[in-house]
This record gives structure tokens, C-alpha cells and sequence, in this order.
């Protein structure tokens, strides 16, 4: 089945998060011989890296192996972002941005949402072996569920339309960009043993961003329905 290159158009170009040196590596590794989609693999690595050390980090009480995990996350929550960017950039730059590469993107940002924010749900601080199941577990999936959501309803814009429809405000970019916000604030109440609510406050903003930005997708899909009716 042929794909139409418009319903890739609006995710071909590279954003403004992809600054100078993002694109230096980029060209690098196309300069080296590696594809593009194999950047997506360390995408993938780096989400793993990222869920294993929210869900170590929690329950750290030692203030060095505390300051590793939370570091750690955020560190990989970012590197993540950088090789998902990189693998845009490198497709583009290389003539690689066609619809199998552009799908794999998608699905491999998707596995990386569920990766990280179940993850994050799971860094809250509890007894040993205890699950939580009505604080930061189901605040993690419901995160998680809802960034699936926003990239569904685009895809569903895009099959019926032509085009992808990237309005926020929660975003990929944005989401990993609270995350990683929200990891380091929780970091210092880690570390000051005080009262921690950073990742909750940010999975419950990634959640009702979530759930705004899947409304005005639907809106707009709508809208769009409405005119040519």
C-alpha cells in the first residue's frame, strides 16, 4: 500500500530543539557510516536506562547513590530526546525520511513515553517489595496513556487528512522537559529529606496536558470535517 509523503511532511523538519551541535553529530554518524535508524536503538537503550534508574532512585537513601539515580534518569530521559532528534536530523540530512523511517520513529517514541513515565511512576519513595497502588504507579500509566493519546489522535488526523497535527501543549518535547524538571526537583528534596512532590507534580501535568492536547486535536480534526462537509 502506497503511503502519501504529505501525511509525513509536518513531521519531516527537523524542530527547534535540534540546535547546531545537535546537528554536528548528527552529520557525524552519517559521516561514520551509521543509519539513522540505528540511533533509534540508543533511543531505546537510553529510555531503559531512564525507567531502570527512576525506579532505583526512589528508595535511595544514601545521598550519593540518591544524587546517581536521579542524575541518572535525567540524564538518560534527555539523551534519549538528543538521539530521537539526531535520528530526525540524520534522515532528513541523508535522504532517509521516508515513510518505513518516519515509522519507525513513531513507534520507537512511543515505546520510549511508556518506558519513562511508567518509570517515573515508579520512583516514589515506600517500603521495600510494598507496591503503591493508589499514588505514583497509576499516576505513571495514566501519563503514559495519555502521551500514547496525543500521538494516536495525530496519526488518525494524518490518515484522514494529509497532515499531522503537532499542537501541544504537551508535546513530546514538552513532556520530557517536565519530566526532567520535575527529576530535579525531587533530587534536592531527596537529598534535603524533605516533603517530595516533584515527579507528581509533573506527571500530573504531563497527564492533564495530555488530555488538553488530545481536545484540541480533536477539535481541530473536527473543525477540519466540518469545513469540507
Amino acid at each position: 500500500m502506497h503511503t502519501p509523503d504529505e501525511h509525513f511532511s509536518s513531521i519531516q523538519e527537523p524542530d527547534s530543539w535540534g540546535m547546531a551541535w545537535a546537528a554536528a553529530l548528527a552529520r557525524w554518524c552519517m559521516n561514520w557510516g551509521l543509519p539513522s535508524d540505528a540511533l533509534l536503538l540508543f533511543g531505546a537503550a537510553f529510555a531503559t536506562g531512564a525507567m531502570t534508574c527512576f525506579m532505583m532512585a526512589g528508595d535511595q537513601m544514601p545521598p550519593a547513590g540518591a544524587l546517581a539515580a536521579w542524575m541518572g534518569a535525567a540524564g538518560c530521559v534527555q539523551m534519549c530526546l538528543l538521539c530521537h532528534q539526531m535520528h530526525r536530523l540524520a534522515a532528513v540530512k541523508g535522504g532517509q525520511a521516508g515513510a518505513a523511517s518516519m515509522t519507525y520513529r513513531e513507534v520507537a517514541d512511543r515505546l520510549a513515553d511508556v518506558l519513562i513515565l511508567v518509570g517515573a511512576g515508579y520512583s516514589g519513595a515506600g517500603e521495600p517489595g510494598v507496591v503503591k497502588l493508589f499514588d505514583m504507579i497509576p499516576l505513571g500509566w495514566c501519563a503514559a496513556c495519555a502521551a500514547l493519546a496525543t500521538a494516536h489522535i495525530r496519526w488518525i488526523g494524518a490518515a484522514l487528512t494529509g497532515q499531522h497535527d503537532s499542537r501541544g501543549p504537551l508535546g513530546r518535547l514538552q513532556r520530557m522537559v517536565v519530566l526532567t524538571m520535575g527529576a530535579m526537583i525531587e533530587m534536592i528534596q531527596h537529598l534535603a529529606q524533605a516533603e517530595r512532590w516533584g515527579i507528581k507534580l509533573a506527571l500530573t501535568v504531563i497527564f492533564a496536558g495530555g488530555l488538553l492536547t488530545c481536545v484540541r486535536r480533536l477539535m481541530r480534526l473536527n473543525a477540519a470535517f466540518l469545513k469540507k462537509g
